[in-house]
């Protein structure tokens, strides 16, 4: 039996959350190694010596998240992920771009004491009113299923809620609450989330997912 790639991950880290997502959603399967941020094996770090999560290890290494959702994607894409128009594409640039800048920002407030907390909120309130705009009119960003745009930025809109979830749900965000809501209780994030122990040498591999989701 031909190894399967391994995927170095962190439950709680967004980018590795849509990662997951994507070998999920191709329903491919790979060798899972959670690790911990503040105990990061040795083994990840002569992989990746950016130290970062998620890295794929397969005929080459990957160490971009949306890199590994177009690997897994492109070699299989069941449920029409990629099927979207290249305003999707733009999207995740501008969520994993000024828009993630804007959450750490806020997440992260006390690292970054020069900057006003409000002021980076109202950052991060521009593009999420744009998705707000556009999921009046559907469910969904792009079409009336989810598409690669869609997961690839809900993990970061959950992240940016999970900030100030009171907060959040007082800015009138009724559509964008809604999709967010809809994710956070389909089988699909309840089975990227399962709890792993942290990977270490020599262990029986952990297969994700055990099944096709």
């Amino acid at each position: 039996m031909a190894r399967l790639p391994h995927l170095w991950s962190f439950r709680r880290c967004p980018y590795a959350m849509r990662a997951r997502l994507a070998i999920a959603a191709s329903g491919l399967q790979v060798e899972l190694r959670e690790i911990l941020l503040r105990e990061k094996p040795k083994a990840f770090l002569d992989t990746s010596p950016k130290g970062t999560v998620p890295v794929l290890c397969a005929d080459t290494v990957v160490e971009e998240s949306r890199d590994i959702m177009m690997w897994a994607l492109s070699k299989s894409d069941p449920l029409g992920w990629l099927d979207m128009p290249p305003e999707g594409d733009a999207l995740i640039d501008t969520c994993d771009g000024p828009f993630k800048q804007a959450l750490d920002h806020t997440k992260y407030a006390v690292r970054f004491p020069d900057l006003d907390i409000a002021e980076e909120r109202d950052k991060a309130m521009v593009f999420l009113s744009d998705l707000n705009d556009r999921l009046h009119e559907r469910p969904y960003l792009m079409d009336v299923d989810p598409k690669l745009a869609d997961m690839a930025i809900l993990p970061f809109v959950r992240q940016f809620a999970n900030t100030d979830r009171a907060w959040f749900d007082r800015q009138g965000l009724g559509p964008l609450t809604a999709w967010l809501d809809r994710f956070l209780a389909s089988e699909q994030f309840t089975a990227i989330m399962t709890k792993y122990p942290p990977w270490v040498p020599g262990q029986k591999p952990v297969i994700f997912p055990p099944s096709q989701i």
